[in-house]
């Protein structure tokens, strides 16, 4: 296990590591036009869209209901989901190309991703006790970079090929993996469960400010990352 780390220098890593292991979000969506032509299917953009927050979504539910990030070390959760979500984003390279290989590879990248970001949060509020606030909106700026960086890759030349951007994400993620894994261990305030108190949440929804603010979140997810999705199409239409 590493020695213990300043709060400060955790929070770097963190970061660092988020918007590594984030780029694999929307990989898949910078490679569906050249896999629309390779796989002769069209709309292919909305399907790996929906497969990626489908995979989230049901990797969120499961990880939470699963207490695993309070059961096991965050950091040592981080490490194996950014390794999985890697190799899922390369298999759709390896493996003979289809559309229910891509659908399936993208979906386990949307489902392991589950654990890098909302796990990046836990080990950040492992080492903040005050001020979790202004920690948590650095890796939410984290977040929004790494998600667009592979545009920022396919913008820098028109030939750079899908598997370039599946492989270089996919770099990136077992990086970021590889920092949290080994240079950031359990925080001094994290506290262990083994179980998923459901008790828990009659109390939590009479906390009128948590309660707002939950709402509120749930409510801009909607429209989050359909317009994230959707953008860099806009932004071609009106070059037209």
């Amino acid at each position: 296990m590493p020695k213990q780390i300043t709060s400060r220098s955790a929070l770097i890593l963190i970061v660092i590591a988020q918007f590594l292991g984030t780029s694999l979000w929307f990989a898949g969506n910078v490679a569906a036009p050249e896999l629309e032509l390779l796989l002769g299917s069209s709309g292919l953009l909305s399907w790996i869209t929906s497969a990626v927050q489908l995979g989230f979504i049901i990797g969120t539910f499961l990880f939470a209901f699963g207490s695993i990030s309070d059961r096991y070390s965050p950091s040592k959760v981080f490490f194996a989901c950014a390794l999985l979500a890697a190799a899922s984003n390369i298999f759709i390279i390896l493996f003979p190309l289809s559309l229910f290989s891509v659908l399936g590879f993208r979906f386990l990248v949307g489902f392991f991703l589950a654990g890098i970001y909302p796990v990046g949060m836990k080990i950040a509020s492992d080492y903040f006790e005050k001020g979790l606030g202004s920690v948590l909106g650095f890796l939410v700026g984290a977040l929004v970079l790494g998600t667009a960086f592979p545009f920022l890759i396919k913008a820098l030349g028109a030939k750079i090929s899908w598997e370039v951007i599946l492989w270089v994400t996919s770099g990136l993620a077992l990086v970021g993996g590889v920092m949290i894994g080994f240079l950031v261990p359990n925080g001094p305030f994290r506290k262990a469960t083994t179980v998923f108190d459901l008790g828990l949440l009659p109390k939590l929804s009479k906390i009128k400010a948590l309660r707002s603010a939950s709402f509120g979140y749930f409510g801009h997810m909607w429209e989050l990352y359909t317009f994230w999705a959707f953008l860099p199409l806009l932004i071609l239409d009106l070059k037209k």
